[in-house]
């Protein structure tokens, strides 16, 4: 399989910009290239995301701002410009914001704890493929690798919390540590079925399976459970609603960030976001077929024509990889404007006593599917 970084320092090599043909200065200028494309598409991400979810809240709870504000003065209402001057001032304020440390903080952990937790979205991101080929880095270890990485974001939260010599902060920087940690583990087992059934962590032959097959989602009655179990902890992981407690605005006036202000909280921001499409396109991946077309695959399912491909192929998947995702972060959003916090007990008792067990349970059962019909 071909990624991006290996096409474009070929295409470097072959086109003869990189001095004396090296191929580590080819492969340091298509890592540059690419970090950069990259970071532009989790800000892009991020100011898309942020209004959409504000028009989602604005059709929900009849808000004004998100529906109205417009540029020079014309009104949107319900049309798409309607509420985007709200958007882009937030983003030309955030940039424009005076960056305040305060006094008491310990300065070097308190400038470094939110590019940590970029940084690991970021590094998710480049092993996520979106498409078949389109990939920036295409590892044969693509689950462990992301779910590995981005655990990492923890550490910048717990020394955000830390270094911001608050107690508020501290409370929601331990809080996420308890709740991260918790809920990795549904996720792992629920992800685990999937490499019992496959056998394989590349994300790419999980999806071959699932083209071959069926998507994960109706390969069993069991597989609807893991499916729930897996994208509901993913909310937990990404701290959104109804497992918001590490920033809950109400209780700890944004938990670990409190401190922070201009472009390190807006790092902050970019990180949930990335963080919201990471979960949104693992599960598309894992369970939804991928970049899989929903009809094609409808019709292969029910062998109502074997091998026939309807609207499929490497940009047609990343259309369909992408709406599926889309359709998923909606669904976040929706969870975030219905459902109201959940209590500290009840998060863990969740986590704990129900998503952990039925994990459990579940891949004792998926195995014993696999082997009487398999």
């Amino acid at each position: 399989m071909t990624s991006f970084t290996d096409s474009l320092i070929k295409g470097l090599l072959d086109l003869g910009l990189v001095p004396g043909g090296s191929a580590a200065l080819a492969l340091v200028g298509a890592v540059i290239f690419l970090g950069v494309a990259v970071f532009l598409l989790i800000a892009l991400n991020a100011l898309i995301a942020v209004y959409f979810e504000r028009k989602v809240s604005a059709f929900m709870q009849d808000r004004l701002g998100p529906m109205e504000a417009g540029f020079f003065g014309f009104a949107g209402g319900k049309r798409f410009w309607g509420g985007i001057a709200q958007t882009v001032a937030d983003a030309l304020k955030l940039l424009g914001k005076e960056d305040i440390i305060p006094t008491d903080t310990d300065r070097k952990l308190f400038i470094i704890a939110p590019f940590i937790i970029f940084g690991a979205a970021f590094c998710a991101i480049i092993g996520i493929p979106v498409g078949y080929g389109l990939v920036i880095s295409d590892f044969n270890i693509g689950i462990f690798y992301v779910v590995a990485i981005s655990s990492v974001g923890v550490i910048g939260i717990i020394l955000s919390g830390w270094a911001s010599n608050n107690k508020w902060s501290l409370y929601g920087a331990m809080r996420a540590a308890a709740q991260i940690i918790s809920y990795e583990l549904p996720i792992g087992m629920s992800l685990l079925l999937v490499v019992m059934v496959v056998g394989s962590l590349q994300f790419h032959d999980i999806v071959a399976w699932q083209e071959t097959n069926r998507w994960f989602i109706i390969h069993s009655p069991f597989t609807v459970i893991a499916f729930l179990i897996f994208f509901l902890s993913g909310v937990a992981e990404v701290n959104r609603t109804p497992f918001d407690l590490p920033e809950s605005e109400s209780e700890l006036v944004a938990g670990f960030m409190t401190e922070y202000s201009g472009f390190r909280w807006a790092i902050f921001f970019l990180s949930e976001y990335a963080n919201v499409a990471v979960v949104s396109l693992m599960t598309a991946i894992v369970f939804l077929g991928g970049w899989l077309s929903p009809v094609g695959g409808l019709l292969r399912t029910f062998s109502v024509a074997d091998g026939w491909y309807y609207l499929e192929g490497p940009w047609w998947g990343a259309f369909w990889i992408s709406v599926k995702a889309i359709f998923l972060i909606f669904v976040m959003m929706w969870f975030r404007w219905t459902w109201p916090r959940m209590r500290v007990d009840q998060l863990m008792y969740t986590a704990w006593k129900v998503f952990i067990p039925f994990a459990l349970v579940n891949i004792f059962l998926v195995g014993v599917w696999e082997l009487l019909f398999a």
